[in-house]
C-alpha cells in the first residue's frame, strides 16, 4: 500500500476553511519539539499573547490560544461564563449561531434567540427592542457567519449594551486577520477563534480573549465549571505569572505556527492584510458576474473571505465542486441548512486571499461551467 502521505496532492483551498498555509508557517510547525515547560518556550507563549492582544486591539491580560479548533473556543467561552438557569440571548442568522444555541442549551441556560433571513445580517433595532424586555447575563452573536457570508453589526449591536450587567459575546472565527476587530472599543467582554480561517494556520488552535468583567464572572461562579479541560481558572496558571503550572501538555509544534502566522500578519501589516482581503473579494465578484453567476449577500454586508455565491437553475453544483477537485485541485464549499444546494461558498481567507488564486479559479470554472 505503500505511506499514503506520499501521493498526498497539493489543493488550493477556497472553501470556508481550513486555508492554504503558507511556507513560512510550514516551516515553524517542523521546528525541533522542546518541552511545554521549557523557558523557552514560555517566551513563545507570552509572544503569542501579545501578538493576539495587538491584532484583537484589547488589554486583556485573558488573551490566549485554547488547544482545540475553533469549535473549542466557543465551548470555552460558554462552559466558563454559564451556570444553570442564566439568561442568553443568542442572535442566529446562520449554522455558527444556531450552534451557540445549542452549547448554551446544553449548559442549562435559560436561551432566548433573535433569529434573521440567513444571508441577511441582524438587525440592531430588534436586538434593541428584545433587551428592553429582559435583561441578560449574556448576549451571543457571530461576527462573520461563514455559512452566510454575512457580516453583523458587532459593533453597533455592543453599545446597546453599554451600561448594562449583560456580558458581549462574539465569535470571530472567521474575521479574525480579515477583518478590523477593536475588541475594546467595541464593548466585547468575550471572543473566539480560529486558525485555520484568515491566519492561515492548520486547525487545532482557538483564541480567545476574556475582559476582566468576564474573568470576574469567571472568579466569582457559585458552581464548578463543569469542563476540565477547557476550565479557565485552571488554565490561567499555565498562561501567566513567572511560575507556570502544569495543566495539560500544550500541543508545542502548532503553537510555533500560530506564533509564526500571527508573525506574518503583523509584518505585513494588519491594514495591508485587511486591504489585500478586500481587494481580492472585489475582483472575485467582478469575474463571477462576468460569468454570469450572482452574489447571495447585499454589497453592504458582504464578507470579503467568504464569499456566497446563488448556484445557476439547472446546475448540479456538487458536480461542479467535483470536477473543480478532481481536475483542478481546487475545492470550494457547499451551502448548509436552508443554502444546501443553492449556493457555493467560495473562500479567500488568509494566504489563499491573492489575484493568481482567483485567476486560477476563474479559468477553471469557465471550463467547468463551459
Amino acid at each position: 500500500m505503500g505511506n499514503l502521505l506520499d501521493s498526498l496532492e497539493k489543493t488550493m483551498l477556497m472553501g470556508p476553511g481550513p486555508s492554504s498555509v503558507a511556507d513560512s508557517v510550514y516551516q515553524a510547525l517542523a521546528k525541533e519539539t522542546i518541552g511545554h515547560l521549557d523557558p523557552y518556550f514560555i517566551k513563545i507563549m507570552d509572544g503569542i499573547k501579545s501578538q493576539l492582544k495587538t491584532l484583537l486591539n484589547t488589554q486583556n491580560e485573558l488573551t490566549i490560544p485554547m488547544s482545540g479548533t475553533g469549535s473549542a473556543g466557543m465551548e470555552t467561552c460558554f462552559v466558563n461564563l454559564i451556570e444553570p438557569d442564566d439568561r442568553v440571548l443568542v442572535l442566529i442568522n446562520g449554522v455558527f449561531g444556531m450552534r451557540m444555541q445549542d452549547v448554551a442549551t446544553r449548559l442549562g441556560a435559560d436561551v432566548d434567540t433573535l433569529e434573521f433571513e440567513w444571508g441577511t445580517p441582524v438587525i440592531v433595532d430588534q436586538v434593541k427592542q428584545q433587551l428592553a424586555e429582559k435583561e441578560y447575563k449574556i448576549v451571543a452573536v457571530v461576527h462573520a457567519e461563514t455559512s452566510t457570508g454575512v457580516l453583523n453589526p458587532v459593533a453597533e449591536i455592543g453599545k446597546l449594551l453599554v451600561d448594562s450587567k449583560s456580558l458581549y459575546l462574539v465569535d470571530a472565527v472567521t474575521s479574525l486577520g480579515g477583518l478590523p476587530i477593536e475588541m475594546d472599543a467595541w464593548g466585547i467582554d468575550a471572543l473566539y477563534s480560529g486558525t485555520q480561517k484568515c491566519l492561515s494556520c492548520p486547525p487545532g488552535l482557538a483564541p480567545i480573549s476574556m475582559s476582566d468583567r468576564a474573568v470576574a464572572a469567571i472568579k466569582n461562579r457559585s458552581s464548578k465549571v463543569p469542563n476540565w479541560y477547557l476550565d479557565l481558572n485552571l488554565i490561567i496558571n499555565y498562561w501567566e505569572g513567572a511560575s507556570r503550572a502544569y495543566h495539560h501538555t500544550a500541543p508545542i509544534n502548532m503553537l510555533y505556527g500560530l506564533y509564526q502566522a500571527l508573525d506574518d500578519v503583523l509584518n505585513e501589516g494588519a491594514e495591508n492584510v485587511f486591504k489585500r482581503h478586500q481587494e481580492c473579494h472585489e475582483a472575485l465578484v467582478k469575474g463571477l458576474e462576468q460569468l454570469n453567476l450572482k452574489m447571495l449577500v447585499d454589497p453592504t454586508c458582504r464578507l470579503p473571505m467568504l464569499n456566497s455565491v446563488l448556484v445557476p437553475e439547472n446546475v448540479d453544483e456538487a458536480s461542479i465542486r467535483k470536477c473543480l477537485l478532481d481536475d483542478y485541485r481546487i475545492e470550494i464549499g457547499a451551502g448548509l441548512g436552508p443554502l444546501a444546494g443553492k449556493i457555493w461558498r467560495i473562500g479567500l481567507m488568509g494566504h489563499t486571499a491573492r489575484s493568481e488564486n482567483i485567476e486560477q479559479l476563474f479559468k477553471a470554472l469557465k471550463t467547468v461551467l463551459g
